[in-house]
């Protein structure tokens, strides 16, 4: 089939609700359904669509020019494209950048990623805003010659996001080592981390290694043995998609780590996890946070960041400043970070143990690095844990 052939295929975005958005196909031709999700960002595509955490979900994408860029083999942010669906207003017809190597839709066509094009993604996004998010599919080429009630039939069989549990699903199946050496850094690596998968991006590891860190990520099956046979300086969980109220695993995992005083930093649904073991709750937003122009307050300092963001569940925790834990064998928490848009909880900081976690991705891929210093606030965390637990035989050594 020719480009302009394929350009021509019917194609449709059924939402939940009956409401239905008729224009052209966009990579894969065929059905996808999902979670209808928009993303506010203006750039960064590519590491959106590799990002795990959007693993079952349909992204609208706000910005109506996507794909001038093309892709290329270095911005991804994990082994491949991770959403259900794409839905974009206006396609470039080709890429034109030095670093290009194939275009967006020749990569969503190779990956079988379903995507539909010509479509207004601002009213998308306003009827999203208005209702929530919800369950939609795409279908085009013959599958959009169905009845409306047969598309919306499917799309309503479809499963919710409430429920689901998809970090195991996304996480590596073998652990692996990121050395500080091979991204910059001179000299021995300074401090040993184990990052839990739970659908980690590949700046992350980054980050750490060229601070110095060395980075053992593990599966999102790790177990607490897994843990102590590393003997990590400090433990890190990461993003990932799903339900956070699925993760009893990890929050058992995070419990033990927290009950052995190891420091903890997580991002994202390494977040939402921190908060159920300490014994809070977590809840669906209405339409979520997803873009990296969200802007976040530091309590501490009164700084804003404007920060990179991708998440669908919140922690319910009080905001009214430091607390016991439910779990009061943690000792005193705080919300360290809120949301200026809607004072959704975005960070949170233990006072007892040495825990801290955010709900957004200081990792910045792509997006602004207003939040890379926490990073370094964790290193200063393992560090501080280090000498404080530090005995007269291994001061002597040192």
């Amino acid at each position: 089939m020719t480009e302009k052939a394929k350009q021509r295929q019917p194609a449709v975005l059924v939402l939940e609700d009956g409401k239905m958005f008729r224009g052209h196909s966009y990579g894969a031709v065929g059905t996808s359904l999902g979670e209808a999700v928009f993303a506010t960002g203006m750039t960064g595509y590519q590491e959106t669509i590799t990002d795990p955490s959007y693993a079952r979900q349909i992204v609208v994408q706000t910005a109506p020019h996507i794909g001038n860029t093309g892709v290329n083999g270095e911005d991804a942010e994990s082994r491949r494209i991770w959403v259900a669906g794409y839905v974009v207003r206006d396609p470039a017809r080709r890429p034109s950048n030095w670093r290009s190597e194939r275009s967006l839709d020749e990569e969503l066509e190779d990956q079988g990623i379903v995507g539909i094009q010509g479509v207004d993604t601002r009213a998308i996004t306003r009827h999203l805003r208005e209702h929530k998010t919800m369950r939609a599919g795409i279908f085009s080429g013959e599958a959009a010659q169905r009845s409306d009630r047969e598309l919306l039939d499917d799309v309503l069989g479809s499963a919710p996001m409430e429920g689901s549990r998809l970090a195991e699903e996304v996480s590596i199946d073998e652990a692996y080592v990121v050395e500080p050496a091979d991204h910059g850094w001179d000299g021995d690596p300074r401090f040993t981390i184990a990052a839990i998968d739970l659908g980690i991006k590949s700046m992350t590891p980054h980050r750490f290694a060229e601070r110095g860190v060395r980075v053992h990520v593990l599966p999102a099956t790790a177990t607490i043995e897994d843990l102590r046979a590393i003997n990590p300086d400090g433990v890190f969980m990461s993003n990932g998609p799903g339900d956070p109220a699925t993760a009893d695993a990890q929050v058992g995992l995070l419990r033990s780590v927290l009950d052995e005083k190891m420091p903890y930093f997580g991002i994202c649904f390494g977040n939402q996890i921190l908060g159920r073991a300490l014994g809070f709750g977590t809840y669906k937003l209405r339409y979520g946070h997803r873009g990296i122009n969200q802007p976040v307050m530091d309590r501490r300092t009164g700084k804003v960041e404007i920060t990179s963001q991708n998440h669908g569940f919140a922690v319910d925790a009080p905001l009214d400043g430091a607390r016991v834990a439910p779990e009061e064998r943690f000792g005193r928490v705080e919300v360290s970070h809120i949301s200026l848009n809607d004072q959704v909880v975005e960070g949170l900081a233990c006072l007892d143990i040495p825990a801290f976690s955010v709900q957004y991705h200081p990792e910045a891929a792509a997006g602004p690095h207003d939040a890379a210093y926490l990073f370094d606030r964790f290193i200063d965390l393992m560090a501080s844990n280090k000498k404080s637990t530090a005995t007269p035989e291994t001061e002597e050594a040192k």
